[in-house]
């Protein structure tokens, strides 16, 4: 399979008359109420309005966030652009940012996240001229998240533990997360940008294109953002976690040289005490799904009774579980299983695996 995305890569011309140096791109869907804070936020940088615009990609949203946000723009002192799509996902809406931006240099954060004063420039100051840097800042939990669900504080604990490992011991481009990366814009369009064709894990994706096109990855430990969360249903993060199985899968079909992005990584790379159950799990997939509800029936009441790793590490086989399920969905037969499990044994004895590449999938729950 061609590691071109089959999103459209023909970047349309821009402007030399004042154009910014840094663009800052966000898609949205469905939070008109929660931009204005961002938007604001974004107005108080240290650097001069003049360096930078933002643009913001509505991803057909029920309420239309174009109207709103042009009313905003006047009272900014940046230039705000606001496009439009029908809803295409956040891959393509992001894509489409990108094309549209102007500024050499281009951050992607999330319309949920909040940023300092010194967001920008922490990041423009990792891309020197004559640089390929892709680099990834620190996600770090809105205080606000201690009253959400478990499963949104475990997924900030896991940003937490990754946070600590890339600044410890150094990014790759499975790494990559669109809550907080920036790239110069050449490089993103000449390996071909974000591939819509996947719903999950795309950002992986493109972060393992650009490093393979000689881009440097790298972590800023002093460029944050804040992040929030919505999330408070269990089945759609269930449900999640079984389309990132799917997704992984493909995207290991794409680059099976990368034993880092292979889901059936999690087989071996678990705790030991709980691999029986992910065992279990690829083999009765439905059969199993009581363990799964189980597992965060003790993992919440853990939680409750203020035992917060243990709830962490439960959370972690629960999702893993269903993850695997989405692997073995896609995988189809035992035949196919057994191929898939044996290349990745292959592809690491091969290359050596190395610690896990992003938050939501770095779920061995080890301390």
């Amino acid at each position: 399979m061609s590691d071109s995305p089959s999103a459209g890569s023909n970047a349309p011309p821009r402007s030399e008359a004042q154009r910014p140096r840094v663009s800052v791109v966000m898609a949205t869907y469905n939070r008109l109420a929660l931009l204005p804070r961002l938007l604001q936020q974004l107005a108080r940088q240290t650097l001069p309005p003049s360096d930078y615009e933002v643009v913001v990609v509505d991803d057909g949203s029920k309420e239309p966030a174009q109207g709103p946000l042009e009313a905003l723009a006047k009272q900014l002192p940046y230039t705000l652009r606001v496009e439009t799509q029908k809803n295409a996902g956040a891959a393509a809406a992001r894509h489409r940012g990108v094309l549209a931006a102007r500024g050499d240099v281009v951050i992607i954060t999330d319309d949920d996240m909040q940023v300092p004063e010194d967001f920008i420039q922490r990041h423009l100051e990792q891309h020197p001229p004559g640089s390929r840097n892709v680099v990834l800042g620190r996600i770090d939990p809105d205080p606000a998240l201690e009253e959400m669900p478990l499963f949104e504080r475990w997924y900030a604990y896991l940003h937490e533990r990754l946070a600590r490992r890339l600044h410890e011991q150094g990014a790759h481009g499975w790494n990559l997360y669109t809550g907080n990366v920036s790239f110069r814009r050449e490089d993103y369009v000449a390996v071909g940008g974000f591939d819509s064709s996947l719903k999950q894990s795309e950002d992986i994706e493109l972060g393992i294109r650009l490093e393979k096109a000689g881009c440097q990855v790298r972590f800023c430990n002093d460029s944050y953002v804040l992040h929030g969360s919505d999330h408070t249903s269990f089945e759609k993060w269930l449900a999640r976690a079984h389309r990132y199985g799917i997704m992984d899968s493909r995207l290991s079909d794409r680059h099976s040289d990368v034993p880092q992005v292979d889901p059936w990584r999690m087989l071996f790379e678990m705790n030991a005490l709980a691999r029986p159950l992910l065992a279990t799990a690829v083999a009765l997939p439905g059969p199993t799904r009581p363990v799964t509800d189980a597992l965060m029936g003790a993992a919440k009441l853990a939680d409750r009774l203020g035992l917060e790793q243990v709830a962490f590490k439960s959370t972690s086989v629960a999702y893993t579980m269903e993850y695997l399920r989405g692997a073995r969905a896609e995988a189809g037969s035992w035949r196919e299983v057994a191929r898939r499990i044996a290349r990745y044994r292959q592809a690491s004895s091969r290359g050596g695996a190395e610690p896990r590449r992003s938050a939501e999938k770095d779920s061995s729950g080890e301390p």
